[in-house]
């Protein structure tokens, strides 16, 4: 059901996914609701654990908005997991102090493949849904908002290994040795972030990303076969329009560099890179295809203000003069970054970017 939400003030971001004019760069940090900030901690504290901060409507909402409060970000994130979807597959996701996300029921056998639901997200992640549809009316047409899911190639790594891992060794033994099991996963996963993506459209998200976090990890035939063709199912079974305005779709995927033309053919809008691609090569390849997202090293963070707005000009410099650049960093802002380094990032973006457009 759609609702009625107030007109947005600033477009720039999904103008720039569209590669229209703009007046400055938009900017905006994957995991910008989250540990560096106190006032992030200090929510979670309340809330007991990471996982009752995702399911509480209220104080996902307020993560959420904490970063739009001291920055002038472009873009608000929907504050969720990845993983949502696999634990409401039955999996049993839960979170070791140190140690990341955990399964209590990893998927070992045929039977456990077998046996896994498609997800209806109305019944089975409402909460999330309920999260944007309160994000989207606090922000009050601030900035859009956007929503995510983790990709199928992604989700299945966690769902098979049981949690984090370095080598992959269950998946990629899945996956070569028994390509039609592997498969049948991947396809439940496809409808499942099909129908949860779409109801997050529904809900008031005006822009969504696929993380594919672990895709870099895969051989060349692999990734377009496991982890790009899925992707592009899902981005062709999405909402295009709603509210008036298209939904871009961003595409990232950790460590995709030497596939981005084959990315830019997947129907999405936008190409997330991380800091191991120049932005100049990459737009030289896709960039008339595509808009750029990225692609600043997290770590440089950690430097010195004035070193943070030298890597933002040279980022800047390497995409060039005119639209489809969305600045971000490479990846998610880590927890031990000062808040005022990420606020001098911001400012610099904004800046320095006058004079591109």
């Amino acid at each position: 059901m759609s609702q009625a939400f107030p007109e947005l003030k600033n477009d720039r971001f999904l103008r720039a996914l569209l590669r229209q004019p703009v007046d400055i760069t938009p900017v905006w940090m994957m995991r910008q609701a989250g540990r560096y900030l106190p006032e992030y901690r200090a929510t979670r504290a309340q809330a007991g654990d990471f996982l009752s901060l995702c399911k509480n409507t209220e104080l996902a909402c307020e993560v959420t908005l904490q970063p739009l409060r001291r920055y002038s970000l472009d873009a608000s994130i929907l504050f969720s997991d990845i993983l949502t979807v696999p634990d409401a597959m039955g999996l049993g996701l839960y979170f070791e102090a140190g140690e990341g996300p955990k399964f209590k029921k990893p998927l070992r056998t045929a039977e456990d493949i077998e046996k896994l639901p498609v997800v209806n997200t109305a019944q089975d992640l409402s909460y999330v849904t309920d999260a944007v549809s309160m994000i989207r009316r606090e922000l009050n047409g601030m900035v859009p908002l956007i929503g995510f899911t983790g990709s199928p190639w992604t989700l299945a790594t966690y769902m098979i290994e049981g949690g984090s891992s370095k080598d992959y060794r269950r998946t990629k033994a899945m996956m070569y040795d028994q390509p039609e099991l592997f498969q049948i996963l991947v396809d439940k996963l496809v409808d499942s972030i099909i129908d949860y993506l779409n109801a997050q459209i529904r809900a008031g998200a005006q822009a969504v990303q696929i993380f594919d976090s672990w895709g870099g990890a895969l051989a060349h035939d692999a990734y377009l076969k496991y982890s790009l063709l899925p992707m592009k199912r899902i981005i062709d079974g999405l909402i295009k329009e709603h509210d008036g305005r298209q939904v871009p779709v961003i595409l990232f995927t950790k460590g995709g560099g030497q596939w981005l033309e084959a990315m830019a053919d997947s129907g999405a809008q936008a190409l997330g890179l991380d800091w191991t691609t120049d932005i100049a090569n990459a737009r030289a390849r896709v960039g008339d295809k595509v808009a750029l997202q990225g692609n600043m090293d997290p770590s440089i963070l950690y430097a010195s203000p004035e070193r943070i707005r030298q890597e933002v000009a040279t980022i800047l410099k390497g995409f060039g003069k005119g639209e489809g650049h969305i600045f971000n960093l490479g990846h998610g802002i880590t927890p031990e970054v000062d808040p005022d380094h990420a606020g001098a990032f911001i400012s610099a973006v904004h800046e320095l970017s006058a004079d591109y457009h």
